[in-house]
Formats: C-alpha cells, sequence, structure tokens
C-alpha cells in the first residue's frame, strides 16, 4: 500500500528538516519550507519529498548539483533571510528549552570565502577509489567532483584525496583524509592505512606532493614529508599547525568569534583561556593581559607555545596541558582571574561550569559549536549566581544544521 499523501509544512526543525502536523502525529520532511503544501511517502515520523505542489516564496535554487543526494548541506534550497531565521531560530529554541530567557543578537554571517579544512571519506575498492561525503541518511559514499563550500585552494581537494588514498589501494578499504589550507599551502594528514607506511607509498607520496605543490603529508599524525611548515596567522603570532590540528572553519569564523571574546573581556587583566587550542583566542588577548591557555591536546599547547616564543609585543602568555575531562580546572586555581574564556568541544563543558560556578570571576566568556550543551553549561553559570548579559550567534558551516554563539556571563 502507498504511503504517499499531500501535508502542509507548519515549521522547520532544529535539523532544516520540514515539520508537518499530522493526525498520526508530526512528520519531518527533508528540504521542505514552511508554509509548503507537498506531496511526501511517509515511513514513520519521516517523509520522503516527492513533490512540491505550493511552494514558499523563500524558496531558491541550490547552488550545487549534488544537493538531496549529498549528506554535507541541509539548506541550499531557502532564501538568506529565511536561512538567517531557522539559524537564530535553532540557538533562541535551544535557550527557551533551559528556561533561559536572553535576547539573541542577529546571526553574524562568517562564511567569509569558505570553509578552510575538510575531511573527506575515501572508499577503495577493486582498484576504484571513491572520495567524498556520505549521501544524505545513508551509510553509502558518494562520489564527489567539488564542493562550493570550501575556499578556492580546496577547489582541487577530492583530486588531491583520491592521489594521497592510491598509494594504499591495496593496504585499506577506507581511509579519511583531512586537508587544511594554511597560509603557506595545504597540509594533508591520511587516516586509516595503519602508521607504518613502505618505501615505495612514501615515494609514491613525495610525487602527489610535487604534483600538487603541498605542504606537508603526515600519516595517522606522524610525519610522511614536508616541504614548507604549515603556518596560520592568529593576531601577531605565525603558528605552526600540528599534524591533523584543528582550526576555526573558516578564517572569518575564527576573527568574528574572536572580535566578540576580546570585546566581552573588555579591560580585563587576567585572563584564563580553557581549552585553549593552539591560542585563537590566547594569542590576541595577549596584546592587552596576562594570560593563561589550558588544553587536553599536547600538540595544540606546543604549537600555542613556540608561536609565543617567536612573537614580540605580547603580554606574558603561559601554557598547560591538562585533562579537562578527568582533570578539570578547580575553582581554587581560578582565583587569580579576573576573566575567563572557555571554548569546550561538542560535548561542552559540564564540570567546568560547576567549578566557575563557584568562582569569584567578574566576567565569563563561552563559545560553543553545540547550542543543546552550552544551554546545560550556562544553566549552572547562571544556577551559582551568574547573569547571562547576552548571546551572539555565529554562522561558519554554511548550509548545515550547525551553529555557534558567543554568550557573556558577568558575575554582580
Amino acid at each position: 500500500m502507498s504511503n504517499d499523501q499531500t501535508v502542509t509544512i507548519a515549521a522547520l526543525g532544529g535539523r532544516g528538516d520540514g515539520i508537518s502536523e499530522t493526525q498520526g502525529g508530526r512528520v519531518f520532511v527533508p528540504y521542505a519550507l514552511a508554509g509548503e503544501t507537498v506531496q511526501i511517502n511517509q515511513d514513520g515520523s519521516r517523509g520522503a519529498l516527492l513533490r512540491v505542489i505550493e511552494p514558499s516564496a523563500d524558496r531558491i535554487d541550490p547552488e550545487c548539483r549534488h544537493f538531496t543526494v549529498c549528506g554535507g548541506c541541509a539548506a541550499q534550497h531557502m532564501n538568506d533571510a529565511a536561512y538567517d531565521l531557522w539559524k537564530h531560530g535553532i540557538v533562541e529554541t535551544a535557550l527557551k528549552h533551559k528556561g533561559l530567557d536572553v535576547p539573541v543578537d542577529e546571526l553574524i554571517n562568517a562564511h567569509g570565502a569558505g570553509r578552510r579544512r575538510v575531511t573527506l571519506h575515501v572508499a577503495i575498492s577493486k582498484g576504484k577509489i571513491t572520495v567524498g561525503f556520505m549521501e544524505a541518511r545513508s551509510h553509502r559514499l558518494l562520489d564527489l567532483d567539488t564542493c562550493p563550500v570550501l575556499v578556492p585552494e580546496l577547489e582541487n581537494a577530492t583530486a588531491i584525496a583520491r592521489d594521497l588514498a592510491a598509494p594504499f589501494a591495496k593496504l585499506a578499504r577506507k581511509l579519511d583524509v583531512r586537508i587544511t589550507y594554511s597560509d603557506s599551502g595545504l597540509d594533508c594528514d591520511i587516516r586509516g592505512c595503519g602508521r607504518d607506511i613502505d618505501l615505495n607509498a612514501r615515494l609514491d607520496l613525495a610525487d602527489v606532493s610535487a604534483k600538487h605543490d603541498l605542504a606537508r603529508i603526515t600519516v595517522h599524525g606522524e610525519m610522511v614529508l614536508e616541504n614548507r611548515q604549515p603556518i596560520v596567522k592568529i593576531g601577531m603570532a605565525k603558528v605552526v599547525l600540528p599534524p591533523g590540528g584543528f582550526i576555526q572553519a573558516t578564517a572569518t569564523g575564527e576573527e568574528t568569534l574572536a572580535r566578540l571574546v576580546l570585546d566581552a573581556v573588555g579591560n580585563a587583566t587576567r585572563v584564563a583561556d580553557v581549552f585553549s587550542g593552539i591560542g585563537p583566542f590566547a594569542l590576541r588577548l595577549a596584546r592587552n593581559a596576562t594570560v593563561h591557555a589550558v588544553d587536553g591536546d599536547k600538540a595544540a599547547i606546543g604549537a600555542l607555545s613556540n608561536a609565543v616564543r617567536f612573537t614580540q609585543g605580547l603580554k606574558p602568555l603561559t601554557t598547560e596541558v591538562r585533562d579537562l575531562v578527568r582533570n578539570p580546572v578547580h575553582v581554587t586555581d581560578l582565583t587569580k582571574y579576573d576573566a575567563l574564556v572557555f571554548d569546550p568541544p561538542r560535548t561542552g563543558a559540564e564540570a567546568l561550569a560547576g567549578e566557575i560556578a563557584q568562582s569569584d570571576i567578574a566576567t565569563v566568556v563561552a563559545v560553543s559549536c553545540d547550542p543543546a550543551t552550552f544551554t546545560r553549561d550556562a544553566a549552572i553559570l547562571v544556577g551559582g549566581g551568574y547573569r547571562l548579559e547576552k548571546v551572539t550567534p555565529v554562522d561558519q558551516f554554511r548550509y548545515t544544521a550547525h551553529v555557534e554563539l558567543v554568550a557573556v556571563f558577568r558575575r554582580g
């Protein structure tokens, strides 16, 4: 029996799916927009979009021919106004669910020139190399030629990944190739082939490096060859990226987040930067304040420390490697600071929030890539007497359901 039916879309969900309220309950329809009448094939609470009968005025043609097949993008079909409203609503809804009553600033577009890092999946079968992203709601790998959300320097990323995978065609069935655009060229890290690679593979990789003028190639984070150190400029400093190291998705995104952090910290003279990474905030804060940067990633802290040694004009910036999950910063460690910045991974910083809530730090700035875990941590700070002053959403993951934010908390 056919499950085809016609429904009206009432609203957009947090993942970009259209939501229809039917007699049988809510149905989520990917790629449908609020106000549209659509024909779907329903399977439980999911509806596959078959046809748009009455389109929304917000509907536009997608930029990429792979849209709806590739699982990388969720929202190429809506105009800018609808898109901004949707992403703003993701943050606003998360705050309301936790009872946090604070106005949400307008969404800041931080797409810039595009994403400067990408992780491409590689499948090898019978000598054929497939490179791309997973198909939407599938375990199948979509073979890609290019991706419109990447910086122009990564236009050939899929071709580079194919060439990097070729030396391992007989050794592995699946690989991940991470390619990062740095100021000095492309940094490539290959995973899934094992750490021990033979001389022939190394020679082949050298040929690939020469063909594409790559700055560095690593395998599971271990050096294979380096023509140039991959460097990113952060404030006044030049930081050598650790192999496979993390940087913000777009250069504009990093600059935007840093500007919001610096504005919030203001005239603070002693600042802690927890989950500091390679120092996108610490290195900028240290122009005007004494900074202590803490992170569990030894390589990231090493890169930050090295950058500090070769940068003039900074106030004292100290670093610490610390497992922030097993050994979170304690309230007694926080007495010396008048401001604290934390930018945790997607899982948030529940333990740290509990310690901050007991402290007397005047200003706390939270940077988050997950509104849900942020609101959990924010509720802990508010419960400890902090006032949530403002929340600013920042969008550097164009067309996806990911949205970042910067939140400012004040004591007293």
